[in-house]
């Protein structure tokens, strides 16, 4: 039998996926790709310049793939001239208000046409694992987020591809807090991420992620990351 534990990573550049690179090579993942997409968000510069940085300091081949179809049937504020909600940090737990923040950003079934097209590269070059950043906290609103997604996708998998395929998210039982304490661990280099959902340089300080993020830095001492990250 072979431990071979080759994989993609779906990388967007932010905490979540930054950290489940770290987390999964501890484990003895082997990434053998990265891709970020281009649906047309406001954010692509930023995540597409901290996806490449993270891809280079890892060391993984880093691909986009352009979907710019997925901004023409949408009109949520990630893509659209709408703006983004903003979310203190003070309302992160009203569920009212984060589900609504949800609804404002949510892209049609991004995380499952993501996954598939990893799962096309995967199957194609025999990938074992395909990684992607859900987490616990953030699967409180978004259902693509949660374990029983996960669970769903390798479901889907097991006929929809020729080879034996596993989504798998090493942070499905972390929230930030834990997922920034694990980013301290294993050196993670925080000063390459973007988790903001805007477009201008840095991060905006007050949307629902950056919201999110900076709470959870603050929560774990990391007052150099913080200044960095939100100095604009």
């Amino acid at each position: 039998m072979t431990n071979k534990k080759d994989a993609v990573i779906l990388l967007s550049g932010g905490l979540d996926s930054a950290v489940s690179v770290a987390v999964a090579k501890q484990c003895g993942i082997d990434f053998k790709l990265a891709l970020t997409f281009d649906y047309g968000q406001k954010a692509f510069a930023k995540e597409a310049q901290a996806s490449k940085q993270l891809a280079d300091y890892y060391k993984i081949p880093h691909k986009l793939i352009k979907l710019d179809w997925l901004k023409d049937i949408t009109n949520t504020s990630l893509v659209s001239d709408k703006d983004v909600p903003d979310m203190d940090i003070k309302n992160l737990e009203n569920l009212n208000d984060t589900i609504n923040s949800m609804k404002n950003v949510w892209i049609p079934n991004r995380n499952g046409l993501f996954i598939n097209i990893a799962a096309a590269f995967s199957d194609s070059f025999e990938y074992d694992y395909i990684v992607i950043g859900a987490n616990k906290e953030e699967a409180a609103t978004f259902s693509d987020n949660s374990q029983k997604f996960i669970d769903d996708m390798n479901e889907v998998l097991k006929t929809s591809t020729n080879y034996d395929i596993k989504v798998t998210a090493p942070l499905i039982e972390f929230d930030k807090n834990e997922i920034v304490k694990k980013a301290v661990e294993l050196k993670v280099p925080l000063k390459y991420i973007n988790s903001c959902y805007n477009s201008q340089k840095g991060h905006c300080g007050h949307c629902e992620s950056c919201s999110r993020l900076k709470r959870a830095l603050k929560n774990n001492g990391c007052d150099k990351i913080l200044k960095e990250l939100f100095s604009d």
